[in-house]
């Protein structure tokens, strides 16, 4: 089925082109099959980023059917491209949430993963640190946070031994995780697709997935070539080449997965949960400076982020952030192109 799904997939990038009909956000269900083809099929997963291929080669290697569907030309350009490469050690959320029980036991995991496949890592650790008397109570709730959720090795570190491990620290005590470390995420992503592939899983790249709709227990899946939608000025109505109706779908499209999610008609808009969204920057230093850091070094948490923390890369790079700006969509960019 999916060797006949590439090429017909590959065949409508060469040939189709978008009919006028009305604009996406308002993209009509009443579409004739006689018109579209609809190709039936096992998994489609929406979104190539580092959830979506994890999911996919877990999929597959449990025998099932799996395509990946990603707009973009290539894997992991989204959000998995775009942040620190920490392995969390599993101490910021609530005990018993669903949070704490994956990041603690996915930590274990993609530690196991990654030395089992080659994919460089380092177990470099993290310091969370209390600057002032009035963190320190802060600290102790971490602490105790972390131990429910049964992160190994928590230490409590009085201010003059964290600065012994770092002497260009400046604290009252801290926090030490040494389970907290590092990743290479490209080189992580790029396993977890060789795996996925080698299992059967069909990547499809510059697949859009503009909407669908519900039908019986299936979602119908609109698809269209992603260069036509680029090149779509809203002006007229916007037809799918190709609908998708797998068994299952996993709709891992990273900051585009809410309103994707909205644009299946007859799926109760009720299970949708709201989008809350931030960006944030990061500040490198100078490749011509010697770290002055070994470990991770993080602030007491504040609403909404982990507050600005020092990062280092597998190759040294050191990097200040990111900060927390609340915005508006994923596509508001005027306050940071003011800055």
């Amino acid at each position: 089925m999916l060797p006949r799904l590439k090429q017909t997939l590959q065949s409508l990038k060469r040939t189709a082109r978008i009919s006028k009909a009305q604009a996406i956000k308002n993209l009509s269900t009443q579409i004739k099959k006689e018109d579209v083809p609809t190709e039936k099929l096992d998994c489609v997963v929406i979104g190539a980023g580092v959830v979506g291929i994890a999911i996919a080669r877990e999929l597959a290697s449990k025998g099932r059917e799996v395509l990946v569907l990603d707009s973009a030309s290539t894997f992991g350009t989204g959000t998995s491209s775009r942040n620190s490469e920490v392995i969390h050690a599993g101490i910021y959320y609530p005990p018993d949430s669903l949070k704490a029980l994956f990041c603690v036991r996915g930590r274990e995991l993609l530690y196991r993963y990654c030395y089992e496949h080659g994919v460089p890592c380092k177990q470099i650790g993290k310091l969370i640190v209390a600057t002032g008397p009035l963190e320190i109570s802060k600290l102790n709730e971490l602490m105790n946070r972390g131990t429910q959720n049964g992160v190994d090795n928590l230490k409590m570190l009085e201010g003059f031994e964290a600065m012994k491990m770092e002497p260009e620290l400046q604290c009252k005590k801290a926090l030490l995780s040494p389970v907290s470390g590092i990743v290479d995420s490209h080189s992580l992503m790029l396993s977890l697709v060789g795996e996925a592939e080698n299992n059967g899983t069909t990547f499809s790249y510059n697949s859009t997935v503009i909407g669908g709709h519900l039908e019986g227990n299936c979602l119908h899946l609109y698809i269209v070539e992603s260069k036509d939608l680029e090149n779509w000025n809203g002006d007229y109505p916007l037809h799918p080449e190709l609908v998708l109706v797998p068994k299952l779908v996993v709709n891992s499209a990273g900051l585009s997965s809410l309103a994707l999610a909205k644009r299946f008609h007859g799926l109760d808009n009720g299970i949708i949960p709201p989008g809350f969204f931030a960006r944030g920057c990061y500040f490198t230093l100078s490749s011509t400076k010697v770290p002055p850091f070994e470990h991770l070094i993080y602030p007491i948490p504040e609403d909404g982020g982990l507050g600005v923390h020092v990062t280092l890369d597998l190759d040294g790079q050191l990097k200040f952030g990111p900060d927390v700006e609340w915005i508006d969509g994923i596509d508001d960019v005027s306050s940071f192109l003011n800055k």
